[in-house]
């Protein structure tokens, strides 16, 4: 197996789910509760959010900045979401977690996920998701982080994501947070 490619105790994870499901909130209590989990920091070209930080985050990337690391194949993966902006995985860091034996997670969008599945098949594919897609509509508009044009692009992406939940190898319903994280940390063996 090449030094790239995580063995049975250092696997990697790609947890995945359309936007609003709870990912982030499910990644970083789990990161609070397990801190020898590592989790990538995914870079992208849109703008910070209220609150967001550069490199906790994200890693908030210019459109020349993202063409290089794509020209010089630092990205594991890397997509257009929502036909709007560019987000991908930073290669190294995660080679790095994963030389150091660390349990590691992306936390990555459908395309992302595919893409992964190219080049690391052994890796466990999780996807997240929401209890009734009534539900996920209701978190969505709880956020208010879109417009309603963009509010719109990110429903119809949900509902492609939804309909490729069989690609994944387990898939974990969010309907309460501890439970979800519970649910990740039962897979990880953590």
């Amino acid at each position: 197996m090449p030094a790239s490619q995580p063995t049975a105790h250092r696997r990697l994870t790609v947890l995945s789910g359309p936007t609003a499901v709870g990912k982030g909130t499910v990644v970083n209590r789990l990161r609070t509760d397990h801190p020898q989990v590592w989790v990538s920091v995914s870079a992208t070209t849109r703008a910070p959010r209220p609150g967001e930080q550069h490199g906790v985050h994200y890693l908030f990337l210019s459109d020349a900045e993202f063409d290089e690391l794509i020209a010089t194949d630092a990205l594991l993966e890397w997509a257009v979401v929502h036909g709007k902006h560019r987000y991908g995985t930073p290669r190294q860091p995660v080679l790095d977690a994963l030389a150091a034996d660390r349990p590691a997670i992306l936390e990555i969008e459908l395309q992302g996920a595919r893409q992964v599945r190219q080049t690391w098949p052994d890796a466990h594919f999780v996807f997240l998701a929401p209890p009734t897609w009534e539900e996920l509509l209701r978190r969505q508009a709880v956020r208010g982080t879109e417009d309603p044009a963009e509010r719109e692009r990110r429903l119809q992406t949900a509902r492609d994501e939804m309909a490729a939940q069989d690609e994944f190898d387990a898939t974990i319903v969010n309907r309460d947070v501890e439970q979800a994280v519970q649910d990740l940390v039962d897979l990880l063996g953590l």
